[in-house]
């Protein structure tokens, strides 16, 4: 996929979750239910990672490797889990808020990407292509699938 259609399919999916979401009340969005989780929990991971894609795809535009010398994030559970810890203290709608503030700098720092860095290279999608489906579109669809199968056992 080119830049316009990665960006495309980010839009969407992320709306699809914003819906997801919506008309959740603070109760609601800190109730336990996705192996102790919540939707603030949920928020918050996704929001953690797109902080870092930031800085990911700044230090591409710049021509460099996204991820710097000697950081590891080999153990995405670890990170998700100290992501959701972050935002444990604050309310479900100030996250979800603190959230819509990242995606605008996560699609800024998306958009700001040299064209060539998307679409394809001897039949593999490029790094951008990866990392904004990983962290951004199929996180998102992710997330809203389980969300919305939630929100319909609870009559949401």
């Amino acid at each position: 996929m080119d830049k316009a259609s990665v960006l495309k399919n980010v839009d969407t999916e992320y709306n699809n979750l914003l819906e997801a979401v919506k008309g959740l009340d603070n109760d609601q969005m800190t109730e336990r239910w996705l192996d102790g989780w919540s939707v603030r929990d949920i928020l918050g991971h996704v929001l953690g990672w797109e902080r870092l894609m930031v800085t990911w795809l700044g230090r591409m535009a710049s021509g460099e490797r996204p991820v710097a010398e000697g950081e590891d994030y080999s153990d995405p559970d670890a990170w998700n889990a100290k992501f959701a810890l972050e935002f444990a203290p604050i309310s479900g709608s100030t996250v979800l808020a603190n959230w819509q503030q990242a995606h605008m700098n996560f699609l800024k720092a998306a958009e700001a990407l040299p064209d060539d860095r998307f679409g394809e290279k001897d039949g593999k999608p490029m790094t951008a292509n990866r990392m904004l489906a990983d962290n951004g579109s199929e996180h998102y669809k992710e997330h809203s699938a389980q969300i919305l199968e939630w929100r319909k056992s609870k009559g949401l």
